[in-house]
């Protein structure tokens, strides 16, 4: 709408994308905060509330009736501002935005079949979550594919292009959004431990995604000059104001839990801002405690398997630390620390090329 008023009534301001940047921001952050709460009494009138997994520890009883599903919320927030300030034309904003409804469907379809089959906790099972995980990420990578995204690699801390992967690309995207989808999933465990890293995670991406787009940035940075992609910048902030949101009632102790309808989107997003960004590598580093939450369970499960011996007290890692006894805050803030230490050395990556 807002592009539209430029294009109609040449409103020069409403052309540049920090301002419709900023306007997304402030519409989906409000949004969020006059609709959260009244989902919040709605969810608890109908006990929608998410199943405590059975063996968390002893600390999480206190959890029990916390309403889930408030990624419902912020993220229809989100697609609502997005599509108000957005160009209705650009393919990487548009497919920005299926992505975020593509894999909240999926979280949604999950978190309400744990609340409707009588607190059933599992939820979809794991094959039926990673088949439409890989559907819908081959989707949205067939789109970049089919408007030519450019499907050169590029490593952080070197200037040029490491090689063309080809066809081999769309098997390589769908990698990093299904693998982000359920990275941040894993790290959900904890009020406002998902939140906040995300929130770092999206300004760096939006930042980095900005700069692509936009020529003289990009060859100053000697970054590749992603041509249209700023656009896509503009959900990246929505999404950041309706979160800021969101964690006004995710903060420890939580309101509300944002569920799989919430933390599946986010990650297969935040993947598809690094792939437009072209930093797909430098993702392990912007989401690092999404990576570390992932490992800690790969290396717990695997050791299992193989010795029958545990490597951590019990994984994700966050539950880790409250077995040997650390306070949810103190896990909370200093995996917040992490994440903040981690986003500023991606930033300086973009100079040290």
């Amino acid at each position: 709408m807002f592009y539209w008023l430029y294009e109609q009534f040449n409103i020069n301001i409403f052309q540049y994308i920090s301002v419709r940047a900023g306007i997304a921001f402030f519409i989906s952050f409000i949004l969020t905060m006059y609709l959260l709460p009244k989902f919040v009494r709605w969810a608890r009138s109908k006990k929608a509330s998410q199943p405590i997994y059975e063996y968390a520890p002893d600390s999480h009883k206190d959890k029990m009736g916390t309403p889930t599903m408030g990624g419902v919320i912020f993220i229809v927030s989100t697609i609502i501002s997005s599509l108000l300030t957005i160009k209705l034309d650009n393919f990487y904003a548009i497919a920005g935005i299926l992505t975020l409804l593509f894999f909240s469907y999926i979280g949604f379809r999950d978190d309400y079949s744990k609340i409707a089959k009588n607190k059933n906790s599992a939820g979809l099972s794991a094959r039926a979550k990673l088949v439409y995980q890989v559907l819908f990420a081959f989707a949205v990578s067939f789109i970049l594919f089919y408007f030519n995204h450019t499907t050169t690699l590029y490593t952080p801390f070197y200037k040029f292009p490491l090689f063309d992967m080809g066809y081999f690309a769309i098997t390589f995207w769908i990698l990093v959004m299904v693998a982000a989808s359920n990275a941040v999933n894993l790290t959900d465990g904890l009020d406002g431990l998902a939140t906040v890293p995300s929130i770092m995670a999206f300004v760096t991406l939006s930042g980095i995604v900005y700069v692509s787009g936009h020529a003289i940035f990009s060859s100053y940075l000697l970054l590749p000059n992603i041509k249209t992609s700023g656009e896509l910048t503009i959900v990246g902030i929505a999404l950041i104001g309706s979160l800021i949101a969101f964690l006004w009632y995710n903060c420890h102790p939580a309101q509300v839990f944002m569920g799989d309808s919430g933390s599946l989107p986010i990650g297969a997003f935040m993947g598809f801002m690094a792939i437009v960004a072209k930093s797909e590598i430098l993702l392990v580093l912007i989401g690092l405690i999404f990576v570390i939450e992932t490992v800690s369970v790969i290396l717990q499960v695997g050791s299992y398997k193989l010795r029958k011996k545990r490597v951590f007290l019990m994984a994700p890692i966050h539950h880790h630390f409250e077995e040997k006894g650390w306070k949810e805050n103190k896990i909370i803030v200093r995996f917040w620390i992490i994440s903040f230490m981690a986003n500023l050395v991606a930033l300086l990556s973009l100079k040290i090329r």
